[in-house]
């Protein structure tokens, strides 16, 4: 019976001990990122029969458990890689919207002084100075569109870089957890008991992988995490791991897109595919608020030179020239001036068209415009055109030119001299020159054709230059240059806005999942404390029984002797 009472009281200074060493490795990896909090599961030995009755034969530990939540685990995945993936986007986005709408280093200012400059051109066509004025305020406008070009260039290739940082990370963590997954198999066939530090390690990557990019998480009988990414790639499955790679874009090599590697060789992960975590929080970015803001800034590059040189085109400059192109753009990239000499700035129209003030018909023509062809045969007196209600045909055109009506895609050329047929609508052409007819004229009305001799102190065409500023002539004829840049900056001031209200609301979220798993399986060190004393008193109880169950076995002996 003494040998029973020592073997009891040695099961309970055991299961004190291992009591007292649990409670310690809490406190000690109270502040271990992914640490769970583990604890003592210890029950009753069984009992022996002695006749009488069973007596109890102490205790035994069965095992020492971690407190887990799957369930809250994988709720703080999820709002983690979330909240990662909106403060990766909300980032880069927040760089472009003080960009943009800066008051200073913005387009706005650049368009507004390049247009007041032309304004005074307008106000003194025949300045050299007002001239030199208006040249060098739009080489400041070139200077602006390159300058926020190049800054998106810039924010593009810090994109590159980070997304080939975040996918070496990501097979890192892919590695990791596979090795995880074998160490943890072994010991736990081997032993039959969890490893749980090696347990808290692999949740604790999965965690750091979500901050990444989503990862979807399928646990296996045998305990091995596979993990899956996008629209069900394997990136860990059981000990193998399978690895992601950058590539340059086959549409555009400068710009690096994320690739799964495969025995057949690298194949391009859709943006779809790569969603939540700092990965898909710089993919969305990218394809979502980057490349439209730079396809943006090049189309209102592109279609600023393009309007603003063809009004530019129909004017003359200092020395009676025909007016050339102004800018030059395929993109806000190489936005430039096209010009240097101050004498190029075309002031004035080198043709006039007026009609007749005896007019009675609904009928006019265009301002004329001219192309180079113009200079080799200028006219040199003004040519009256005449209506004849009888024929539906004008008359008074060069005797020397034949002359071209075109009108709904067809062209018909007339003979030198000879009457053409008025179709509202349509352009006619001769010697360089060209004019579009409308309405329907009155019988004999008349209509006149003249050169701009002198055109250099005439301000109508740097009026009509500076009358762009406030044209609806963008996207479609729905907005001015400024609207068309007001558009870009409040798209990104709205999704900036949008990005980090959302944010926001996910970093609460992620703060409760956070709180809640916590709660479940943080450790609490007054708690810790109180079991430290606990299982201090049964190692002190467990020791005195012991020392009784010794001081019986010694009475047995003396009598024996």
């Amino acid at each position: 019976m003494a040998s029973n009472i020592l073997s009891i009281g040695q099961s309970a200074l055991a299961a004190a001990q291992v009591g007292l060493s649990t409670a310690g490795h809490n406190i000690a990896n109270s502040a271990t990122p992914g640490f769970s909090r583990q604890v003592v599961v210890q029950g009753a030995s069984l009992p022996q029969n002695f006749g009488f009755g069973f007596l109890g034969q102490g205790t035994e530990i069965s095992t020492v458990k971690r407190i887990y939540s799957d369930f809250l685990g994988l709720q703080v995945q999820s709002a983690q890689t979330t909240k990662s993936g909106l403060d990766s986007y909300y980032a880069q986005i927040k760089q472009i919207d003080n960009l943009l709408a800066d008051p200073v280093a913005g387009l706005s200012p650049a368009l507004q002084n390049f247009f007041s400059g032309i304004q005074e051109l307008s106000s003194n066509p025949a300045s050299i100075p007002a001239r030199q004025a208006a040249l060098s305020s739009g080489e400041s406008l070139a200077s602006r569109f390159q300058s926020l070009a190049g800054r998106l260039k810039e924010i593009d290739q810090g994109i590159n870089s980070q997304i080939t940082s975040s996918v070496n990370v990501i097979n890192t963590y892919a590695q990791q957890i596979a090795t995880l997954n074998d160490t943890i198999g072994r010991l736990q066939r081997g032993s039959g008991q969890p490893a749980n530090d090696l347990l808290d390690q692999r949740d604790q990557l999965i965690l750091d992988l979500n901050k990444e990019i989503k990862a979807t998480v399928v646990k296996q009988d045998n305990g091995d995490y596979n993990v899956f990414i996008g629209n069900g790639q394997p990136l860990v499955v059981g000990v193998k791991t399978f690895s992601l790679t950058t590539v340059s874009s086959p549409t555009n090599p400068s710009k690096v897109e994320v690739a799964y590697q495969t025995s057949g060789g690298p194949v391009i992960v859709g943006a779809s595919s790569l969603v939540g975590g700092k990965l898909g929080g710089l993919v969305a970015f990218r394809s979502q608020t980057l490349e439209p803001t730079q396809a943006s800034l090049d189309s209102l590059a592109t279609g600023l030179a393009d309007t603003f040189n063809a009004q530019h085109r129909l004017g003359q400059d200092i020395d009676g020239n025909l007016g050339g192109n102004f800018f030059s753009a395929t993109g806000a990239s190489d936005f430039s001036v096209g010009i240097t000499d101050p004498r190029l700035i075309a002031a004035a129209a080198p043709i006039r068209t007026v009609s007749g003030s005896a007019n009675t018909g609904t009928g006019s023509i265009s301002a004329g415009s001219v192309d180079a062809a113009y200079l080799a045969t200028p006219l040199s007196t003004p040519l009256t055109l005449t209506y004849s209600a009888g024929s539906n045909k004008l008359s008074g055109f060069p005797a020397t030119q034949a002359v071209t009506v075109t009108s709904g895609g067809v062209s018909t050329v007339f003979a030198a001299g000879t009457p053409v047929t008025y179709t509202s609508g349509a352009t006619v052409s001769f010697g360089g020159i060209s004019f579009t007819l409308s309405g329907t004229p009155a019988d004999t009305d008349t209509y006149t054709v003249a050169s701009n001799a002198g055109g250099v102190g005439d301000n109508r065409n740097a009026l009509l230059l500076g009358a762009l500023q406030t044209s609806n002539i963008m996207n479609g004829g729905s907005t001015t240059y400024q609207g068309a840049y007001s558009q870009i900056v409040s798209q990104i001031g709205n999704k900036t806005r949008e990005i980090d209200v959302t944010s926001s609301a996910a970093g609460k979220m992620l703060s409760e999942t956070s709180l809640a798993i916590q709660n479940e399986s943080g450790v609490n060190l007054d708690e810790e404390a109180t079991n430290l004393l606990r299982y201090q008193q049964a190692y002190q109880a467990a020791g005195k029984v012991m020392q009784i169950a010794s001081e019986m076995f010694d009475v047995l002996l003396s009598l024996g002797r």
